[in-house]
């Protein structure tokens, strides 16, 4: 289930937002990726602080809905391949698009990526966090274990 919105100004003209309030419908990053893939898309890639914006308001206003949208952290589809833990300094640029698009752009939290075992990104969505280093938990990305549920 989702919100499918579209647009004619992006090169991804349409999104579907899924947010599950209930934590048992979450799903890990692999079980989204192949949840978009079925339903004929991908797991959203990034391509311009233009479309960075549009996305921040997009769950801006599905926040305003009155769906009682609490913290949840949203799949992208940003991981890192690759056997084991990595902790190099050359981990960020080790980050793909699952869609294969060649975006360079990036909108990590301060100290992220963290690297390690953590290999897949997940878009902060936590509105009732304190403020961290790089201020409120929102929309910044994120590594992320890729079994948590999101």
């Amino acid at each position: 289930s989702g919100q499918k919105v579209c647009y004619g100004a992006f090169k991804h003209s349409c999104y579907k937002l899924a947010y599950f309030q209930d934590l048992s419908r979450r799903v890990g990053f692999q079980e989204a990726r192949q949840a978009c893939e079925i339903d004929g898309g991908a797991l959203l890639s990034l391509e311009s602080e233009a479309e960075q914006q549009l996305i921040e308001n997009m769950l801006q206003n599905l926040t305003k809905s009155g769906s009682g949208i609490s913290d949840g952290d949203f799949w992208i589809g940003l991981w890192r391949s690759g056997d084991g833990l990595t902790t190099s300094s050359a981990c960020p640029d080790l980050y793909q698009w699952a869609d294969g698009s060649m975006s360079p752009f990036r909108n990590w939290y301060t100290d992220e990526p963290s690297c390690g075992s953590e290999a897949c990104v997940v878009m902060y969505h936590q509105p009732t966090a304190n403020p961290g280093l790089g201020g409120p938990y929102l929309y910044q990305w994120n590594d992320d274990r890729c079994n948590m549920k999101h």
